[in-house]
């Protein structure tokens, strides 16, 4: 649980062709499972700002932001407390795929080769919602 009851994360969706980065979590929860790259916002920095560097301290590539996938507020979607997420779809502008930080790998995964229910959190709904997003754009949130 968080501190203060309440948390706020970016995950990142980082796009090429029909693939996607998945990184093996390092640490509880969901060890040793591939996840949506993400993390938590720090107090001094946007949204936008904690997208840009949780990718780059997970993958160690630079990303450009795109689109905004959704919001994920469901209150049972992280065990660690209340967290909501906001998803964004990037593509990469620089570095090399390689993990870091607190991932223990990360790799390039066929969209439609991801077992959406191996994945942790929230991640089965985030998934297939941005593969719903691939075939007709649109916004995507807990509720839906």
């Amino acid at each position: 649980m968080r501190p203060y009851g309440f948390g706020m994360t970016a995950d990142i969706i980082v796009e090429r062709n029909n693939e996607i980065v998945l990184i093996k979590r390092m640490n509880e929860p969901y060890k040793g499972s591939w996840e949506i790259p993400g993390g938590f916002v720090e107090e001094d920095e946007t949204v936008e700002e904690a997208a840009l560097r949780e990718v780059t301290e997970e993958t160690s590539l630079k990303v450009k932001l795109k689109e905004i996938l959704g919001v994920y507020s469901d209150v049972n979607r992280d065990s660690r407390g209340r967290v909501a997420t906001v998803v964004f779809i990037t593509e990469a502008v620089g570095g090399k795929l390689k993990a870091s930080s607190d991932a223990e790998d990360a790799k390039w995964f066929d969209v439609d080769e991801i077992d959406a229910d191996s994945l942790g959190f929230d991640h089965p709904k985030i998934l297939n919602d941005y593969k719903k997003w691939k075939k007709q754009k649109g916004t995507y949130w807990s509720g839906r």
